[in-house]
């Protein structure tokens, strides 16, 4: 009987087992949420630290920077004049051509004067009659002067005749002053040189009617001649010659001389972008004639500029730039700057940097605003 109520019933096993198997479960799920905790809390690896890049670096020096300026141009007289009629007409005689030497004095050109010579003939006619009325007015005059002073004609007789005189000498007057301006038109009919030189342009020909003022002739003045350059704006404006430029002739570079600037153009021409210069001629060869071709060589006048490896250039916002370290913390600025020329192999800088600037020269590819760098074992190239 005992030993049949000691017997667990089969549900009372089962329950056993079930409430191990929950403890047991209960128990690994505490350990494994400890073990997330202790994971979570616990400290975590640094990073490893990044490794600045290193760049080479040259310090900015300011130093003269002169130029080699070669031009082509031609030579031309200092002073040249147009010449023309002062009176309208047809031209009746053409005696001189182009680069034939004139001088003072000599007949270019002459006008058909039939007009001009009626003119004249017309005015002496005018003057012969004016004297005429003239000499009768002068004797009536006296006439009635010696009357007035006896007494036998009155006052206003003699008013009459003094008046008609005065009439009589005004248009006499008048008379020779038409016929000198007569004269005076009919050598105008002659066109002629008024210094020596020469003819290096016709604008007219025989049996063309020309007004008065129109060119007919244009001629170089004998004596200083010019080298006249047109030079790029930009390159005058920049550094114009500084010292005498030689001058050669182009179809013979050994017939040479020196040249100065005399003259530099106010204005530019919009269409070639360049300034007409024109430098005296010292002493030129015969064989640098009128229009003859020449160059010239000279240097620009020194500038100060900063010379830099091409490596160092760079593409800011605005233009060319370069990286810029910071001396104290080794941070990098990219810095604009104003490029005057390029050369083979290098940059000349004009502005932008300050004297003792550190520019990178190499490794600046991929720097970034304010990234610190480290310098080379070579330090800074001066």
């Amino acid at each position: 009987m005992r030993s049949l109520f000691s017997r667990r019933p089969p549900a009372a096993r089962s329950f056993r087992r079930a409430v191990a198997l929950a403890r047991h479960a209960t128990q690994g799920a505490g350990a494994l949420a400890l073990l997330v905790v202790l994971v979570a809390c616990s400290p975590a690896e640094p990073p490893a630290a990044q490794v600045p890049e290193r760049v080479a670096v040259q310090i900015a020096a300011y130093a003269p920077v002169s130029r080699t300026i070669s031009l082509t141009g031609t030579v031309a007289a200092r002073i040249q004049s147009d010449l023309s009629f002062r009176v309208a007409g047809r031209i009746d005689r053409r005696n001189v051509d182009v680069s034939d030497h004139v001088k003072a004095g000599d007949v270019l050109a002459t006008l058909d004067t039939r007009e001009q010579v009626s003119d004249v003939e017309a005015a002496e006619a005018t003057l012969r009659s004016a004297e005429a009325t003239l000499t009768q007015a002068q004797t009536n005059f006296g006439r009635q002067r010696r009357l007035f002073e006896g007494g036998y004609i009155t006052r206003g007789v003699f008013d009459d005749a003094q008046e008609q005189l005065r009439s009589a000498e005004g248009t006499a007057d008048s008379a020779r002053a038409d016929l000198a301006t007569a004269r005076d038109q009919l050598s105008f009919t002659e066109l002629k040189a008024d210094v020596d030189g020469i003819v290096t342009a016709r604008e007219a020909e025989a049996g063309q009617v020309v007004s008065a003022a129109q060119t007919v002739f244009t001629v170089a003045q004998d004596g200083a001649r010019d080298a006249i350059f047109d030079i790029d704006e930009a390159l005058l404006a920049g550094a114009p010659p500084s010292e005498g430029v030689v001058v050669r002739l182009g179809s013979d570079p050994a017939v040479e001389t020196r040249a100065s600037v005399r003259e530099v153009s106010p204005t530019f021409d919009a269409a070639t972008g360049t300034v007409r210069v024109k430098m005296t001629l010292a002493d030129p060869p015969p064989a640098m004639s009128l229009g003859a071709a020449v160059t010239g060589t000279g240097l620009a006048a020194p500038q100060n500029l900063v010379s830099l490896p091409w490596t160092a250039l760079g593409a800011g916002e605005s233009g060319p730039a370069v990286w810029v370290v910071d001396p104290a913390t080794k941070a990098v600025t990219l810095r604009p700057v104003g490029v005057e020329r390029y050369r083979t192999g290098e940059i000349l800088v004009r502005d932008g940097l300050s004297e003792g600037d550190l520019v990178v020269t190499a490794g600046g590819q991929l720097l970034r605003e304010g990234q610190v760098v480290t310098l080379d074992d070579a330090g800074a190239a001066s």
